[in-house]
């Protein structure tokens, strides 16, 4: 009787803690939302104002092509920069391998659709959306950003850079629908809560250096 007692006490305080973790899990995750959701522009809202820079979000890449999501950011860059939105446009990806490169696919598709390589800047370590934002702000020296990636990571995107004293908005480059969205969706709650409290410490990213101010000459990033 005492062993079932016990057992019982415990399922009680697993189910409460359980109930208060997923609790607080989703509510952060509405506030991280909520936050910054008046921060997403059209490309004609966004068109209205001066911007420093386009910072595109990298993704996957498969060999020299970009992965669909990350085409449709190309893409939704290369329309804002046609339309005036700004003139310089920072790549930030994962190229912490010689054997795998998002930014150069990043950079030669901008290139491609006729945008000046001087005009095209490469984040190299850019490892997660954090360090992404950090690095915008503190190499590049970007003050005012307009972030392009999905509406579903985007929240998050614009609530870092809000954290980090980025004046930023950001317009989603959902051009289609994309195969395992429902799993990114769940993961991205994770996400969320994660740099949430990530933002409250504020660690620098795994490379820093030299700043490489975004006014100045993209081919400086070339390697």
């Amino acid at each position: 009787m005492k062993k079932l007692k016990c057992a019982w006490k415990i399922f009680i305080y697993l189910s409460i803690l359980t109930v208060v973790g997923l609790t607080a899990l989703f509510s952060i995750n509405s506030y991280v939302k909520s936050s910054v959701k008046d921060q997403i522009l059209s490309t004609q809202e966004a068109a209205q104002t001066d911007w420093d820079c386009i910072l595109v979000l990298g993704a996957g890449v498969r060999g020299e092509k970009p992965s669909h999501m990350l085409e449709d950011r190309l893409l939704q860059s290369i329309s804002l920069y046609e339309k005036g939105v700004s003139d310089r446009l920072i790549m930030s990806g994962d190229h912490g391998r010689k054997e795998y490169d998002e930014v150069n696919v990043m950079k030669q598709f901008a290139m491609d659709a006729g945008i000046p390589s001087k005009q095209v800047f490469m984040d190299h370590a850019g490892f997660s959306t954090y360090e992404s934002l950090y690095r915008a702000r503190d190499i590049f020296q970007a003050k005012k950003i307009i972030i392009v990636t999905q509406e579903y990571h985007l929240y998050r995107a614009l609530y870092i850079a809000r954290a980090l004293g980025i004046e930023a908005n950001g317009v989603a480059s959902d051009l289609r629908l994309y195969a395992g969205q429902e799993y990114r969706e769940v993961r991205e709650v994770l996400a969320r809560v994660k740099d949430f409290f990530y933002t409250m410490i504020k660690p620098e990213p795994t490379y820093l250096g030299d700043a490489i101010p975004v006014t100045g000459d993209g081919d400086s990033t070339n390697d």
